[in-house]
């Protein structure tokens, strides 16, 4: 994926998939309705997905305890948002903004903060031991499952977008919820800004040599172990922002959110190949669109559709469409 070596096939993965869907859907309104709300919903699993596959790509951690930065973060948007009710509920976008950034901000704060304690405690003692990796993030997810039933109370609770970005436009025939716009604006920000540090910083510099070649970062004189703490710490943040998206897709929240959305980042990060940032934004809007379509055209099939997604894919290629590291 260098200069003139660049693969742009996998780029023609989401078009073509809307395509295949644009004659089978009966209509054209009806296919924009779907197109639009599955790039949303992909928007808001890349969010989620992004930190996971910074982990995964530079630190080599199964975290399978991810989604109790998910949970933490929605349930965070819940007590903000529900203490500034006369803003979020206010027919006025600035005031409606003023309400919801706060919201996203501590969010983002708390689950960053999750993550470093869990870091340290859970994943710390079993670096490169991926089957205790997995074993004991599940189990740190478990507990923060039972700690946010103690402080919030096991039963769901509503988390609506605010005034100004619930209902709908009309475009060309197709209804789209303006908060769909929203999250695509969103991801397109998450993502930019993880492509631009990436590729145009020392530490994006550092995060890729660290992929490929850790022992040689080390040896030149950088502390490899404290930018895996912040990789950690970041994804974990952004998880805590994902699950505030997601938990407003969904318009209500429960402990186990971040439990149902846990095999979808997985398939999204393999879709995209281990560590990969812009395979991880195709894989999660490959997802999203399946997700849509299916659920339209096959609704018996939607449970399974991204499974058979991903076998197709991992079929044409086995370490998925961008992959950055042997694995």
């Amino acid at each position: 994926m260098k200069g003139m070596d660049f693969d742009w096939k996998p780029l023609l993965l989401v078009p073509v998939l809307a395509l295949i869907a644009l004659p089978l859907t009966g209509s054209f309104s009806t296919w924009l309705t779907l197109t639009i709300a599955g790039l949303a919903m992909g928007m808001i699993i890349f969010i989620i997905a992004s930190g996971l596959t910074l982990v995964f790509g530079l630190m080599d951690v199964l975290n399978f305890g991810h989604g109790v930065f998910i949970a933490l973060g929605a349930y965070m948007a819940t007590t903000v948002l529900g203490g500034l009710s006369d803003w979020s509920t206010a027919d006025a976008l600035g005031r409606n903004l003023m309400a919801l950034v706060p919201a996203l901000v501590i969010a983002m704060v708390a689950a960053g903060a999750l993550g470093l304690l869990f870091e340290r405690f859970i994943v710390r003692p079993v670096y490169g031991q991926h089957l205790k990796q997995i074993l004991i993030t599940m189990g740190g997810m478990i507990i923060g499952e039972e700690l946010i039933k103690v402080i919030w109370g096991p039963a769901q609770l509503p988390l609506l977008p605010p005034t100004a970005m619930a209902g709908t436009v009309f475009w060309l025939g197709a209804a789209i919820e303006k908060y769909r716009l929203f999250a695509v604006a969103v991801g397109l920000v998450v993502f930019g800004g993880m492509a631009w540090t990436l590729s145009r910083t020392k530490v994006g510099l550092l995060i890729r040599a660290g992929v490929q070649d850790r022992e040689m970062v080390e040896s030149l004189g950088y502390r490899i172990r404290r930018l895996f703490i912040g990789i950690f710490v970041v994804g974990s943040a952004l998880a805590g922002l994902g699950g505030v998206m997601w938990g407003l897709f969904q318009q209500s929240v429960v402990p186990q959110i971040g439990a149902q959305v846990n095999v979808l980042l997985f398939i999204v990060i393999i879709i995209g190949g281990l560590g990969s940032t812009g395979g991880a934004l195709i894989g999660a809007l490959l997802v999203g669109l399946m997700a849509n379509y299916s659920g339209f055209l096959l609704p018996k099939l939607a449970l399974f559709s991204n499974i058979l997604l991903m076998v197709g894919i991992l079929l044409w290629r086995p370490q998925g469409v961008y992959p950055v590291a042997n694995r």
